[in-house]
């Protein structure tokens, strides 16, 4: 916590730089009659900063600003006003983590896309819990894990990346969605004309067929055991794959991806997409120092 402000003022220049065209002389993206003491972008900043340096508890977060960092945020809002603003900046931070990606991305013909188990709760209190269930249709429900070869209740993470681990698209469904609908939106998004590298559960000759004739993307993966003419998954394809489940690894490890605050969909689709733009920020400076991206924890040493 000793770089606090430090950090913070380097994510902030970073902030500003991409959004330079569409803010005011305060740092504002929308109009406020009466001038808010945190700008737009400082709000976005804080909220990437603490998921960088593994803070992921607002209350924690502003207990530590205001005790030991009160002189160097005199303008600090109050952790409700910055939990609702945060909410209506949303979409803000996805522009932000787009547009950074976007820049590290371009070239790239080698994409990996991957999905993890996001629990709201223990299995035993399904029932009982009222976390994210103030609608139906985007209400958590039960899955499947086939690596913990065990049953959740909650949600499921759709990630895209780069061979290189920067991301590309995601999107947050129910539980029990499988793996291969995520590929109708990966249509959608701005991967294309390209190689996609996945799992056994993406299968489907139909999608696979559609993804190459609308998309020019060439869906790449393993062999059931059970198909006819199978062939060897090249080793190429088997190495790369290990970069996306490395950054699922580093989620969880750095920004504690399945730790969760949230009481509603939206708290925790905010919440898992400034984790993600988080990384792509700690990215983004390796890129600028010219290390390697994906060392996480050492990007805000320099």
């Amino acid at each position: 916590m000793h770089n606090l402000k430090t950090n913070f003022d380097k994510i902030l220049d970073i902030t500003k730089s991409f959004f330079k065209d569409s803010i005011d002389a305060d740092g504002n993206y929308y109009f406020y009659p009466n001038k808010p003491k945190m700008s737009d972008c400082e709000v976005i900043t804080l909220s990437v900063l603490c998921e960088s340096i593994g803070i992921d508890s607002e209350n924690y977060l502003f207990g530590k600003l205001n005790s030991d960092h009160f002189k160097d945020f005199p303008n600090l809002i109050h952790r409700s006003r910055f939990n609702r603003r945060r909410k209506r900046l949303g979409d803000l931070i996805f522009k932000l983590t787009q547009r950074i990606s976007s820049l590290m991305n371009e070239g790239e013909d080698i994409y990996l896309v991957d999905s993890i188990p996001i629990p709201v709760c223990q299995i035993a209190r399904e029932k009982s819990c009222k976390t994210c269930k103030e609608n139906f249709e985007t209400a958590p429900d039960k899955g499947y894990s086939a690596v913990s070869k065990s049953w959740y209740f909650g949600y499921k993470l759709h990630l895209a990346t780069s061979v290189r681990g920067v991301f590309s698209s995601m999107e947050l469904t129910k539980a029990s969605v499988h793996d291969i609908h995520y590929l109708n939106e990966v249509k959608h998004s701005v991967i294309t004309n390209c190689t996609l590298i996945a799992d056994k559960g993406y299968i489907s000759e139909p999608i696979q067929l559609d993804l190459f004739n609308t998309r020019q993307i060439r869906l790449k993966t393993p062999c059931r055991s059970s198909q006819h003419d199978k062939e060897p998954f090249p080793f190429i394809f088997k190495k790369a794959r290990k970069r996306i489940e490395t950054l699922f690894s580093q989620l969880c490890d750095q920004q504690m991806l399945k730790r969760n605050y949230a009481k509603s969909r939206t708290g925790l689709s905010i919440r898992l997409l400034c984790k993600i733009s988080s990384v792509t920020m700690l990215q983004y400076i390796n890129f600028l120092n010219n290390k390697p991206l994906n060392h996480l924890k050492y990007a805000l040493a320099s």
